[in-house]
């Protein structure tokens, strides 16, 4: 009768991989896991959509990159549903943590997928499981971040300073005791738009900011202007962004 009951509990599961050792290596992990319940598999977005509308599964593992309907799309047209499954996207590839995190997936694996990585995403899954709605801010809360060999969730909160990298962004978080840096795969001008502007200011093409990490701003004389930091540093503000900074001080 447990046993029943724990099936009965268990997240109905879809996996979506054009890779059929993948699928299998997949399928092994889930089989000693009791949280969830394989209910089928897809190997392609198409196919990943008619098995969804068939089998109405809780949780889908979605590879990121298939033919035609990749996994990105799969997920835009799941998020139209009236109650849409949630997703892991489980992937090689670590350069859509960004747009996988707007389409509200739990998490984001990377391959070669190990037990213990794709359990804690499922205990996500598991954890969020029966919450009623979707976040209610259109502004990043989290972000996915590369490290080693795999994803990191870095808090927007803990983000003090953003310095653009040619097609990369560096996230400083940490003390000026403990610092960290991070790097993403995201342009500045793309990351800006999804930081919420009664937060994050722009003062430079190449540095966005925590507003309550500005101390304070700084005449340099000949019409430069820098950001003093929280810290100490000062950082120069662009003229192109001068007006809205001076704004945020009400000048």
């Amino acid at each position: 009768m447990a046993d029943t009951e724990e099936t009965s509990a268990a997240l109905r599961t879809l996996i979506v991989d054009d890779e059929p050792l993948a699928v299998e290596r997949i399928q092994v992990i889930c089989a000693e896991l009791g949280s969830i319940n394989v209910v089928g598999t897809a190997s392609d977005g198409a196919a990943a959509l008619r098995l969804v509308e068939a089998l109405t599964p809780d949780l889908i593992l979605l590879d990121m990159t298939m033919p035609e309907l990749d996994g990105l799309g799969v997920a835009k047209k799941l998020g139209k549903m009236k109650n849409p499954p949630a997703v892991i996207f489980v992937t090689a590839h670590d350069d859509f943590a960004v747009e996988a995190f707007d389409l509200e997936a739990i998490d984001y694996v990377l391959k070669p997928v190990s037990a213990d990585r794709l359990g804690r995403a499922i205990e996500r899954a598991v954890a969020r499981h029966g919450e009623t709605g979707k976040k209610t801010s259109k502004w990043l809360d989290e972000l996915w971040v590369p490290h080693r060999s795999e994803l990191l969730r870095v808090a927007v909160s803990e983000v003090h300073q953003i310095d653009a990298e040619r097609d990369y962004v560096r996230l400083h978080i940490g003390t000026d005791e403990a610092p960290q840096s991070y790097l993403l795969l995201q342009t500045i001008a793309g990351l800006e738009k999804r930081l919420d502007p009664d937060e994050f200011i722009r003062i430079h093409r190449s540095t966005i900011l925590r507003r309550d990490n500005i101390r304070g701003l700084r005449h340099d004389g000949l019409g430069v202007w820098s950001a003093e930091l929280q810290n100490g540093d000062a950082l120069r503000i662009g003229r192109t962004y001068l007006s809205k900074v001076k704004g945020m001080a009400g000048r």
